[in-house]
């Protein structure tokens, strides 16, 4: 599909960015990561989690009182080979890179370290904390819960979040292999951009409470946050089609979440005060980094996986199919095709960020203004 909107600058809009983030209280360093992060996904193409989400999810949040611009990190307690932080409700984003900091040379020392991060907020990509860990020669496992917005198999209710569960796996090819994806069958943010570019939500992937697919994207995200529409787990509706198997796999990262660090799970999270009013989200996260070196060794490990990828896309296709991806090729293309070009930016996003400008009375100039 020919790309229609018009392209800005990663330095421009990463500077834009931190000066924002600035402007509502994170410091520079901080704000740096976070925007970092946010483009992180625009760069792998996965634009649910990038520029979409920069006003609503962290700008307003802070606005609001349910995100702190300011994180301080505790940390709870810390082994040799394990640490748990306590973020106190501040950015998950600047939280997260502390403990994957941690937990990196933890495993250059010992092979393997996890971790658990409590009250904490929305991370950004998961596959951003897994990256680290992939750039240092590792393999990096993470997943956090979030606001319940998934019906357990057989249910209508949401009771855990989209609760991705993350690899990324290092190889002897220029893009590792990289699964970063929900275990619900769509997440909150592609249902959010499917509103902004006036789309319906496909059918199959969303229920109401009488169990029947709902579509239009603007009222499932209405009737989800007054707890009238989930998401389904991967696998869909019911047994039939494997439902179960996406219902049992965010299940066990609602617990690795949660339990790990003995935080809040499931409604405790929604963000919502029983009388209507928002409080902080305190959600969880863990993380695990394991070191091929403390096995056969990295290069070993990377030219197996390589080889086990290459004959997977190499694979027998299905007809009319013209190829067969790995997990990550897909967003390493979009970065191949986007790194010059610079971020894509819809309409409105574009208006956010006049408006962000303004209000804050920044200096800067976007090439969808002329």
């Amino acid at each position: 599909m020919t790309e229609t909107r018009p392209y800005v600058d990663w330095k421009l809009v990463n500077d834009f960015m931190i000066d924002v983030f600035e402007a509502y209280g994170v410091p520079r360093e901080d704000a740096a990561i976070c925007a970092d992060v946010l483009l992180e996904s625009d760069r792998r193409g996965i634009e649910s989690h990038g520029c979409n989400r920069f006003k609503p999810i962290y700008l307003d949040r802070i606005k609001l009182g349910t995100l702190k611009p300011v994180t301080e990190i505790e940390i709870v307690k810390e082994t040799p080979t394990t640490v748990v932080i306590d973020a106190h409700d501040g950015m998950g984003m600047v939280a997260s890179h502390k403990m994957m900091t941690m937990l990196i040379e933890k495993a250059r020392t010992y092979g393997l370290a996890g971790g658990a991060i409590m009250n904490s907020t929305h991370y950004g990509i998961a596959g951003y904390w897994t990256g680290m860990a992939e750039k240092a020669g590792m393999i990096g496992i993470s997943g956090t819960n979030a606001r319940p917005s998934v019906a357990p198999t057989f249910g209508v209710e949401p009771m855990m979040g989209t609760n991705p569960l993350t690899w990324t796996i290092p190889t002897d090819e220029p893009f590792p292999f990289n699964f970063d994806c929900a275990t619900s069958t769509i997440q909150n943010g592609k249902i959010e951009f499917y509103e902004r570019m006036g789309k319906d939500t496909p059918a199959g992937l969303v229920v109401n409470r009488e169990g029947e697919t709902m579509t239009e994207s603007g009222k499932i995200l209405k009737d989800m946050r007054r707890g009238q529409a989930a998401l389904l787990p991967l696998g869909g509706l019911g047994e039939e089609t494997g439902g179960y198997k996406g219902y049992g796999f965010t299940t066990i990262v609602e617990i690795m979440s949660s339990a790990l660090c003995g935080g809040p799970f499931m409604k405790a999270l929604n963000g919502v005060n029983e009388d209507g009013s928002p409080k902080l989200y305190h959600l969880g996260h863990f993380f695990f980094v394991i070191n091929p070196e403390f096995f056969m060794g990295l290069e070993t490990f990377k030219k197996t996986a390589g080889e086990i990828c290459r004959a997977l896309r190499a694979s027998a296709k299905a007809p009319g199919q013209d190829r067969i991806y790995t997990a990550g090729e897909k967003e390493y293309e979009a970065w191949l095709e986007r790194k010059d070009k610079g971020v894509p930016v819809g309409e409105s996003i574009q208006k956010e960020f006049i408006q962000l400008r303004d209000e804050l009375g920044l200096d800067y100039h976007f090439p969808f203004e002329d």
